[in-house]
C-alpha cells in the first residue's frame, strides 16, 4: 500500500489517478463539487426531509433509438387511460405513470449529429461538441442529485447498464456519447457498471473486500499535504479535491460504525435480500437487465443510494433481439432504422415493448415493498425514456417519456401533453428542474431553461 501512495502522489496527473484506483476507496466517489453547499438551506432541506418519512428516490431507466410513433400513445387518465401498443406492459400501472407528450432539448433538435448529438444530452440539455479531440457534455441532472445529496448515502448514485462503454469513433464522433447517459462534469461521464457482482459489491460488500484502514487515510493525507506544497496552483486545487473526497469517506466510516438508527425513518432492509450475482458477465440480455433493475430495487431499500440510472442499451445499439419471440434475424439498429417495412415494424413493437415491460417489472418490484404504510414506488420518481421519438426518422422534436412513482407529491395516472404550448414552455430541462426541485436541490437554471414544468 505504502508503495502505490508513493507512486500515485507523483507530480504527474496521470499518476495521480492511478493513485486514486490503487487505494480501492475514492474510485467510486465523485469530485464533491457540492461541498461548499453542506452547510446551505438547500442541503440541510435535503438532509432533513421527513425524519419519520422514507426518503425519496429517484431513477432513470433508458433504452435507446426510440419508438415507432404510431405505437407510442395515450389519452384518457387512471384505471381508464388508453395506451398505444407499445405501452401494453404498462396496463397494469397506468393509475402509476404519467404519459409526457411533448418535451425536447433545443441543442439535441439543432445538432448535426443524429445519433451521438441527441444522447449524451439527454438529461442536461447541453450542447455535444462534435470535436473528436475534445469530448464534452454538459453535467446531467442524476450528478447534479448526486453530488448535492450523496452524502447522505454511501454510494452517491449507482449508474448502471448492460453493453459496455464504445470507445470506437462513428462518423467521426466519438462513441463514449452513445454509451453514456450520466455525465459527473461537462467532459467526464460517470463511471458505469455493467457487471452485476460489481455493483453488488459496491451496495453491500462480498465480505472478502478490504476494510477501510484508518492508518491508511491518514498516511494518505499526510502525503497529500507534503506534495500540495510543491506543485502548481493548478494541482493544488486538484490535491484539495481528492483530499475533500478523503474526508468524505472518513465520515462514512464514521456512519458506517453506528449499526442501528435510534429514531425516524429506518430501510427495511439492512442486509440484502438477494444472493450475490455470479462474477461473470450474464450472456442471458433478460436476465442480465433484471439482475441490474434487482440491484436499483435493493439500493433503494436498503438507502444505500437514491439516485439510480441504468442503461438498457447502448445508443446504435447492436443488440441482437433474437431471444424475444417474433423476432428474427435483426439487430435492434436495424429494428429500428427500417424504413417503415412492414415486417420490421411488428419487431421493432415487439422491442419497444420489451423495454417497457423492464419499467414494469420495476414498478411491479418497488410496489411491492412496503415502507411503513406506503411503497417503495410511492416514494420515488422513477422516469422510463429515449432520447429520439420516431427512431427511424432521428426526430428529436420529442422524446418518448414516461414517469411513474409518487415520489417528492407527483400525481400520477394522468396524460401530460405540453406538444401545443410552444417550444419556452415544453423544454425537458423544466421537468428537470422539476424533479431536483422535489429531491431538496434547487437551481435558478439548468440546461436551456430557468421554468419549471407547469401541471407535474
Amino acid at each position: 500500500m505504502q508503495q502505490q501512495i508513493e507512486q500515485g502522489l507523483t507530480r504527474q496527473q496521470r499518476s495521480r489517478r492511478r493513485f486514486l484506483r490503487g487505494t480501492g476507496v475514492a474510485l467510486a466517489l465523485p469530485w464533491m463539487e457540492s461541498l461548499p453547499l453542506w452547510g446551505s438551506q438547500t442541503a440541510k432541506t435535503a438532509a432533513q426531509v421527513g425524519l419519520d418519512q422514507p426518503p425519496t428516490r429517484f431513477g432513470v431507466l433508458y433504452f435507446s433509438n426510440g419508438v415507432e410513433p404510431a405505437h407510442w400513445w395515450a389519452k384518457g387518465s387512471g384505471a381508464s387511460m388508453e395506451i398505444g401498443p407499445g405501452l401494453k406492459p404498462m396496463q397494469p400501472y397506468r393509475e402509476d405513470i404519467s404519459f409526457i407528450r411533448g418535451l425536447y432539448n433545443q441543442s439535441a433538435v439543432a445538432s448535426s449529429s443524429p445519433h451521438l448529438g441527441r444522447m449524451p444530452n439527454m438529461l442536461s440539455g447541453a450542447t455535444v461538441s462534435l470535436d473528436p479531440s475534445d469530448i464534452r457534455v454538459g453535467k446531467t441532472m442524476d450528478q447534479v442529485l448526486s453530488q448535492q445529496i450523496g452524502y447522505n448515502t454511501a454510494v452517491p448514485s449507482l449508474v448502471l447498464g448492460i453493453e459496455p462503454n464504445e470507445l470506437r469513433l462513428e462518423d467521426g464522433v466519438s462513441m463514449i456519447y452513445g454509451s453514456c447517459i450520466s455525465w459527473a462534469a461537462d467532459a467526464k461521464p460517470a463511471t458505469k457498471e455493467i457487471y452485476p457482482a460489481r455493483a453488488f459489491d459496491r451496495l453491500v460488500g462480498d465480505g472478502k473486500g478490504r476494510e477501510l484502514d484508518r492508518s491508511v487515510l491518514d498516511a494518505v493525507l499526510e502525503q497529500a499535504h507534503d506534495v500540495r506544497g510543491k506543485v502548481s496552483s493548478g494541482d493544488r486545487r486538484k490535491i484539495d479535491e481528492y483530499m475533500e473526497s478523503i474526508r468524505d469517506i472518513e465520515t462514512r466510516i464514521e456512519r458506517a460504525s453506528r449499526e442501528e438508527r435510534l429514531e425516524g425513518w429506518r430501510p427495511t432492509l439492512s442486509e440484502p435480500d438477494m444472493p450475490r450475482p455470479d462474477d461473470n458477465l450474464p450472456q442471458d440480455i433478460p436476465e442480465h437487465m433484471k439482475l441490474m433493475l434487482d440491484l436499483v430495487v435493493l439500493a433503494f431499500q436498503m438507502d444505500k443510494t437514491r439516485v439510480a440510472t441504468c442503461m438498457l442499451n447502448n445508443d446504435l445499439s447492436q443488440m441482437n433481439f433474437g431471444f424475444i419471440p417474433g423476432v428474427q434475424g435483426a439487430l435492434h439498429l436495424d429494428l429500428t432504422h427500417n424504413g417503415k417495412a412492414p415486417e420490421l415494424e411488428a419487431m421493432y413493437l415487439k422491442t419497444n415493448q420489451f423495454h417497457i415491460q423492464q419499467f414494469a417489472y420495476l414498478l411491479k418490484r418497488m410496489k411491492e415493498i412496503d415502507e411503513g404504510g406506503r411503497s417503495l414506488l410511492d416514494s420515488s420518481m422513477l422516469m422510463c425514456c429515449s432520447n429520439l421519438f420516431d427512431g427511424d426518422a432521428h426526430g428529436a422534436d420529442q422524446m418518448p417519456i414516461l414517469l411513474a412513482g409518487r415520489g417528492g407529491g407527483l400525481q400520477p395516472g394522468r396524460v401530460l401533453d405540453y406538444l401545443d404550448k410552444g417550444d419556452d414552455s415544453r423544454r425537458a430541462c423544466s421537468l428537470y428542474l422539476s424533479l431536483m426541485d422535489r429531491m431538496g436541490v434547487k437551481l435558478d437554471r439548468f440546461g436551456d431553461t430557468d421554468k419549471r414544468l407547469v401541471d407535474l
